[in-house]
């Protein structure tokens, strides 16, 4: 399934997309598409729902986040070799784990925002994994049970907040409108094989970051293990899990955002993200 969240912010109604791409409502099944809705009971549940007996949403309503209620929102660093190589950093011998704040999530096509005084802000289309169960002490091998599906991600980031101003990249991962997420959350039986995933990303129309899961470092059955061994995931958290090769600080000379400028960008089977870079505004 596909599932989504649309409407208006903080008032998105719950969805799915049907096998003929169009948008279906979700609203007289379930309330929303949050922790609650991710177990695999749940997923089974929902994808029994006769899909052709739900209304059709007419126009093109905004796309929210898939998934509401996020209670952590894990990012990967350097899980690329290509992408260390480009940064001039040493391939990770464990993988490299940061947080990025709940409130940076929006949209996949809502506006990106750049910070008071920003001079860095950055690009990274990085494939979402979706936790579905709890997971606390898993496996490899077990790993992929607990999740409930995968989407795309833009982990924005300012450089110079992030590199130039201590040692935490914290900082340069949270502002408001770095988490762009969506369109879609496709449940993990619609995914054959998450490291075998097509990435992309444009800058006005023209392609900068070009790539495959199957390059991680680290792969999602691995991610997920490593991460449950320091912290409990739990239903409705979301794994950013790095990017290839293609960003603007690897660039010679560099090349950072500016206003008006446009990103788009997608990974194989997972849909498409569009978002115009906007001025600061509180």
């Amino acid at each position: 399934m596909k599932l989504v969240r649309y409407g208006n912010p903080g008032k998105e109604k719950p969805g799915l997309i049907d096998a003929q791409g169009k948008l279906r409502d979700l609203s007289t099944i379930v309330d929303d598409i949050g922790p609650a809705q991710l177990s695999d009971a749940a997923l089974a549940k929902l994808a029994k729902v006769k899909t052709d007996k739900l209304p059709l949403v007419r126009g093109r309503p905004r796309m929210g986040c898939p998934v509401s209620n996020i209670g952590k929102f894990i990012a990967i660093g350097l899980n690329y070799a290509d992408h260390a190589a480009e940064a001039g950093s040493p391939v990770p011998s464990e993988p490299i784990v940061f947080m990025k704040a709940t409130s940076c999530i929006q949209g996949p096509n809502d506006p990106v925002m750049l910070p008071k005084g920003s001079v860095k802000t950055d690009w990274e289309v990085e494939l979402g994994v979706v936790i579905g169960t709890r997971a606390r002490y898993v496996s490899q091998k077990a790993a992929h049970d607990h999740v409930a599906g995968y989407c795309v991600i833009n982990d924005v980031s300012e450089r110079e907040y992030q590199l130039e101003r201590g040692p935490q990249w914290d900082k340069g991962k949270g502002c408001d409108t770095f988490g762009p997420i969506g369109p879609w959350l496709v449940t993990r039986d619609e995914v054959d094989n998450p490291q075998k995933l097509g990435l992309w990303l444009n800058l006005n129309g023209k392609r900068v970051q070009n790539g495959s899961t199957r390059t991680m470092i680290f792969g999602v059955a691995k991610l997920v293990s490593y991460l449950s061994q320091f912290m409990t995931l739990m239903p409705g958290d979301v794994i950013t899990t790095g990017t290839p090769p293609g960003v603007g600080m690897g660039m010679k000379p560099p090349v950072f955002l500016k206003k008006g400028d446009v990103l788009t960008l997608g990974i194989e089977g997972l849909g498409e993200q569009r978002q115009m870079i906007v001025p600061f505004k509180l």
